[in-house]
């Protein structure tokens, strides 16, 4: 027991048994801390694993986009399109329009020469047939 100056017993043990009911809850807190700051870095590494192996994998993914081979252009709804193209892969030489309408079994008007030619140009705008000479077609290599 302590005394007060003026002489008084003071009981202290009330406010040490206070002082370890909230030394006993802070020790308590600091360990629940400790553990959930070791789980949360534990899941750190992880998540920094798993984002240098998506940094690998986009590295490589993008070195490996020029190797492969570029997707084929949309072709035109147009029923002829499929057709023309079935004309070239059987010719062994460029075409022009009129040969083209003629193996299409079109009639050799010039409304229908010039709307096959129309076609063949679009063709070579998409990159799949090449125009050799002016007019003169061929399929691209």
């Amino acid at each position: 027991m302590a005394r007060t100056p003026d002489g008084e017993r003071v009981n202290l043990q009330p406010l040490l048994d206070a002082l370890d009911i909230q030394e006993n809850a802070a020790r308590g807190l600091a360990d629940d801390l400790r553990t959930r700051i070791g789980e949360l870095q534990s899941r750190l590494r992880e998540a920094e694993t798993h984002l240098e192996h998506l940094a690998i994998t986009r590295r490589t993914v993008t070195g490996l986009a020029d190797r492969l081979p570029a997707a084929p252009p949309d072709m035109p709804e147009h029923p002829d399109y499929p057709r023309i193209l079935g004309v070239f892969n059987d010719a062994t030489g460029p075409l022009r329009a009129r040969d083209v309408c003629e193996a299409l079994d079109h009639e050799l008007l010039p409304k229908n020469i010039e709307g096959t030619r129309a076609k063949l140009k679009r063709l070579v705008k998409l990159d799949i047939l090449t125009e050799v000479d002016t007019g003169s077609f061929a399929r691209k290599q």
